[in-house]
């Protein structure tokens, strides 16, 4: 079965996959969805005995199917190799009655190197498949993990540059000092004074902008994006969610067809939608747990049918969920819509113009998969700290959200099924918030001090992607205002 993508705004644009990965987004500024959701071809008790890389062929063939077997399994080949630090690519982790999924053992030790270490090679092998002459940027804006791994991702990658934009001061230190720290003759860093949904805007607004499009064709360039809005960062996703589910089988956690819950830490959506899409292939799961931090605009939304991003925006310890438009709920407003393409454009132009949009009843009845719920900072940080000392375990902030979410959850309802919480980020990654929520004694250690403790405490090694940035120097220091983006990446790639 050959599957093609269309915009969720309209059907004008019918697409392979292959472009799809190419353009990142379509020509109306709508996000490319599959015209079906396959169903597996698999059985669960035949993947079991499978690696992490022949699931994921099982599961991404049939959504890339313009792809050869050859094409596809290199590139999974090429992504899913030593450069992480298990054999099993995403270990689950049990402890205090939940499985933790852990997704953050690849080189930038957060979820996103699950799809952002193979969108390189997808996007390579899509530009010969369509012979593309032309050297495609890459253009990111990141709420402090997005960017790191695709800089680490397509650094030095024959044919690309790549420009992150990410909000000056709405990351942590640590995810601040890999993306300037980051190698690569084709890698640009930049910080703006603005929040992680000014940097969404104004990149979008560039893929928009058909002058610059004209610029950039003139001078040998197209964009792409590594944003979670590309197709060929979604399909990835949905691997690990599967892959789960057979390793708890495989070990006797579950028996063949027994029904899970996942609870996902969620600012921009498309983890969460990639469990929703595994669902819909038939994978035996019910409740998808979306779990908020006080940014809880997804909650408000699950709860009301309203969708409102008119509303104070807070940093919080979990800065990657810092987010009030959440770009990738556009795919599941189209599904929900009946895929009808001229009700979601509709309800994204009435969240451009006002800010806000509100669904239909029936609409809203399709939303029975979700349930949601919010973390305040002080139950994050509880969390964190009772989990690591009933168990030793430590988990990091954005974590510690989606485990409080679903305590809550599960106090509600009494519901039983086993759950899977995705664990997102190496606590690593958010040394000080961690360490201040185990002991508020730490916070007037430095950050590397506090990687060696907690190393010490939670008796893990220190991961590469830490050591490698203890003493690199900064290499990209580039800062402008939101409304000057564009005009940063014309002076970057020099265009006339």
């Amino acid at each position: 079965m050959n599957v093609l993508y269309s915009s969720t705004r309209s059907k004008n644009e019918t697409v392979t996959a292959s472009q799809a990965i190419l353009k990142g987004l379509a020509d109306d500024g709508g996000l490319f969805v599959p015209n079906i959701i396959p169903e597996f071809t698999c059985k669960m008790d035949e993947l079991c005995d499978m690696s992490y890389q022949e699931v994921a062929y099982e599961v991404m063939k049939l959504y890339l199917t313009d792809f050869t077997e050859e094409e596809l399994k290199y590139c999974i080949q090429k992504a899913y190799d030593s450069k992480f630090d298990t054999d099993e690519i995403a270990p689950v982790r049990k402890a205090e009655g939940a499985y933790y999924l852990e997704l953050f053992h690849g080189s930038t030790i957060a979820f996103k190197d699950m799809a952002l270490s193979i969108l390189p090679y997808l996007l390579t092998t899509a530009a010969k498949k369509n012979c593309v002459k032309n050297e495609i940027v890459i253009l990111t804006a990141t709420s402090g993990d997005t960017g790191k791994a695709a800089l680490a991702g397509f650094s030095d990658v024959d044919g690309t540059k790549i420009i992150v934009f990410y909000p000056k001061h709405g990351v942590s230190p640590i995810q601040e000092k890999q993306m300037v720290t980051q190698k690569g003759a084709n890698t640009y860093v930049v910080g703006i004074e603005g929040n992680f949904d000014d940097a969404q805007n104004g990149v979008k607004e560039m893929f928009r902008n058909k002058q610059l499009e004209e610029k950039m064709l003139a001078s040998g360039y197209q964009f792409s994006s590594a944003n979670s809005i590309n197709i060929g960062r979604l399909v990835p996703q949905i691997v690990y969610y599967v892959y789960a589910y057979t390793r708890l089988l495989k070990q006797g956690e579950l028996s063949n067809g027994e029904k899970i819950n996942v609870a996902v830490p969620t600012g921009n959506f498309g983890n969460i939608l990639a469990a929703y899409y595994a669902k819909n292939m038939g994978l035996p799961i019910d409740k998808l747990i979306c779990a908020s931090n006080e940014n809880k605009v997804l909650f408000d939304f699950f709860q009301t049918g309203s969708y409102d991003r008119n509303r104070t925006f807070i940093l919080t310890s979990s800065p990657s969920m810092d987010i009030l438009i959440s770009s990738n709920l556009e795919r599941l407003i189209y599904k929900i819509a009946g895929d009808d393409a001229d009700t979601c454009a509709s309800l994204m132009k009435a969240l451009s113009e006002k800010g806000s949009y509100t669904i239909t009843n029936d609409m809203k009845e399709r939303l029975c998969d979700f349930t949601g719920g919010f973390a305040k900072e002080k139950e994050t940080f509880r969390v964190i700290r009772e989990l690591y000392h009933k168990t030793g375990y430590v988990i990091d902030t954005h974590t510690a959200v989606a485990a409080s979410v679903y305590e809550q959850y599960k106090a509600k309802t009494q519901d039983t099924n086993k759950t899977i919480i995705a664990s997102t980020a190496s606590p690593y990654k958010f040394t000080r918030s961690v360490m201040n929520a185990i002991d508020e004694k730490y916070d007037k250690m430095g950050d590397f001090q506090l990687v060696d403790l907690l190393s010490e405490l939670a008796g893990t090694r220190v991961p590469d992607a830490i050591e490698e940035i203890r003493t690199a120097p900064v290499l990209h220091d580039t800062l402008c205002s939101k409304d000057k983006m564009q005009e940063t990446v014309e002076k970057i790639l020099d265009l006339k």
